[in-house]
This record gives C-alpha cells, structure tokens and sequence, in this order.
C-alpha cells in the first residue's frame, strides 16, 4: 500500500517537478502549474482528471476515488492511498496528472510519460 512518502518520491521524480505547501498541504507542480496535493492528513492524494474520466472512476470504484465537493466544478479527483494496489498504479496515476499540467516542450521531451507503457 503506498503512502504519502511514495507520492513525494514518486512526484519528484517527474521532470521539472517541484514540492510546495499551500492550504496547509504539500502541493506538488511542474514547471509551477499544480498536478498533485496531499490532503487529509496525507492519507489521500488530489490529482488532475478530466470530469468525465473522473465521473466514471468514481462509479467504477468509489472505495478508492472520490470528488471534494469543493472541487466538484474543477478537474481534480480524490483518491485513498490505502486503497491504491500497489506503487505502479501510483506512478500512474502521478503521471497521468503530470502530463496534464507539464507545458508543450516538456510533454515533448517526456513523450511516453504517463501513458500506457510509458511509465
């Protein structure tokens, strides 16, 4: 089960990525644009998701992904860390929300990052 210290190994692996704390959380950015946070304690990760992926995510599995209701008019998703299989789906999850936030020349530096195979 992966816990807050795999999401901040795991984040600031990711190119150009930086940690910061706002509203009392870690916060993680690239290139200064937030992708990731660590609400609830650390027991939860925040991530970018497009409303309708995150929509069907939380119907498919709301044990482990849920939506804030004060970020229901954005593109962030919930998830329970200790509900996350294993550091793999973590890595993934990272780095899809990464690739949502990096700028143009870094998605082309990184092409495969985040996305199926590309780890």
């Amino acid at each position: 089960m992966p816990d807050a210290e795999d999401v901040r190994r795991i984040a600031l692996s990711l190119p150009d990525t930086t940690e910061k704390t706002a509203w009392s959380m870690p916060t993680f950015r690239v290139a200064g644009k937030m992708f990731a946070t660590l609400p609830e304690d650390e027991t939860s990760l925040a991530v970018r998701c497009p409303k309708e992926e995150r929509d069907e995510l939380v119907l498919a599995e709301p044990g482990k992904f849920w939506i804030a209701g004060h970020e229901a008019q954005f593109a962030w998703v919930r998830a329970r860390l200790a509900a996350l299989e294993d550091e793999a789906e973590l890595r993934d999850i990272l780095a899809d929300s990464w690739r949502q936030a990096a700028p143009p020349h870094l998605l082309q530096a990184h092409p495969g990052l985040g996305r199926p195979g590309g780890r």
